[in-house]
């Protein structure tokens, strides 16, 4: 146990706090770019095989052997459920993004014990649950804060007076702010959609391809003719928002290997302006490597259309997993788990 002049804790626990501002340093990029560093996570882990070793070697020290079988118990739960369920995610996305696999399996090492910090008349966490994996807290606390966010947009859509059948998972932005908005389009063929969209990464791959902004492609019709494609394509990117260094966000797509990029030939022949590959879509996606996030030339050329002609289309965010995984920590350290808290107010604990 350590002394610290705001409160004493064990020197594992203390170490740990170091997360908070990594994740949430991490949770400031997913939230501008949809990006997380990879750099972020050796030292990380590093420092939860430091922290595991440190707390098995005092178990073992412990004079009843229950301590040291506490500690292999607690710990393979953590790492085996919790990092686990990272690792498959890693490789099986499942709507996961990268970052959100490696900070899960990161969680599942750095913290699958309870910590304890004493301060003057109260602990923290104040309301621990009873099965002692730190890690399951944190994940439980971050999927309860997710399942709020589809209540806030339908809220703040309601109170706006946007209503249509997408309006708990998406929100009406105006076309021109695309270019720096991340998410997927909720519309298509006049319609709005749960599934299916443009990703928006998809659109600014496209843009950079072709050296235009989003802006000229609305003020300019004759761009619908694929005889003004530049000779030279530029690079498309990943279509971040901002482009840096590669990053763990989820891939830049173009590797992805998606049933929907192959339509019918009536979508890809379809063409109400006489062209038969408008916008050049369809070289757009046979240029590039891959599939740019799972995008169709029907897709991208039907949501171009779209954007040409329409003010405001409705696009799901999504939800940053990342992010509600952050305030989950955030709160796991402070309050405790959440759903052990309510279901101790409803007196099921």
């Amino acid at each position: 146990m350590v002394s610290t002049p705001l409160a004493d804790a064990s020197v594992p626990d203390l170490l740990r706090l170091l997360a908070l501002p990594v994740f949430a340093y991490g949770a400031y990029r997913d939230i501008e770019t949809r990006r997380v560093p990879d750099a972020l996570w050796p030292p990380l882990l590093l420092l939860g095989v430091a922290c595991l070793a440190w707390e098995g070697w005092t178990a073992y020290g412990q004079p009843y052997a229950f301590a040291f079988r506490q500690f292999v118990l607690i710990t393979a739960v953590s790492v085996l459920l919790v990092g686990g369920l990272g690792a498959l995610f890693y490789y099986v996305p499942a709507g996961f993004g990268g970052a959100d696999a490696k900070a899960l399996v990161t969680i599942g090492v750095l913290l699958p014990s309870y910590p304890t910090y004493y301060f003057d008349g109260f602990v923290l966490p104040l309301v621990p649950a009873n099965v002692r994996v730190f890690s399951l807290t944190v994940l439980t606390n971050a999927l309860l804060l997710g399942m709020a966010y589809p209540l806030y947009l339908l809220g703040a859509n309601a109170l706006r007076g946007d209503v249509a059948s997408v309006m708990a998972v998406g929100k009406r932005v105006p076309v021109p702010e695309l270019a720096t908005t991340h998410g997927s389009l909720l519309e298509g063929a006049g319609e709005t959609r749960l599934t299916g969209g443009l990703d928006l990464d998809a659109l600014r791959m496209y843009c950079r391809w072709r050296g235009v902004t989003l802006a000229e492609l609305r003020a300019n019709p004759g761009l619908r003719d694929p005889a003004t494609l530049p000779a030279e394509p530029n690079d498309p990117t990943d279509g971040a928002v901002h482009r840096g260094a590669r990053t763990d966000g989820g891939g830049d797509g173009r590797g992805a290997d998606d049933e929907s990029t192959e339509s019918d030939a009536a979508g890809e022949e379809r063409a109400g302006d006489g062209y038969d590959d408008a916008w050049g879509a369809a070289a757009f996606i046979e240029d590039i490597e891959g599939t740019a996030y799972g995008t169709s030339p029907a897709t991208l050329r039907e949501s171009l259309d779209l954007l040409a002609e329409r003010e405001s289309v409705w696009v799901t965010p999504g939800t940053p997993f990342f992010v509600t995984l952050v305030l989950g920590m955030a709160l796991a350290f402070v309050y405790g788990d959440l759903l052990f808290g309510a279901l101790g107010v409803a007196g099921f604990v």
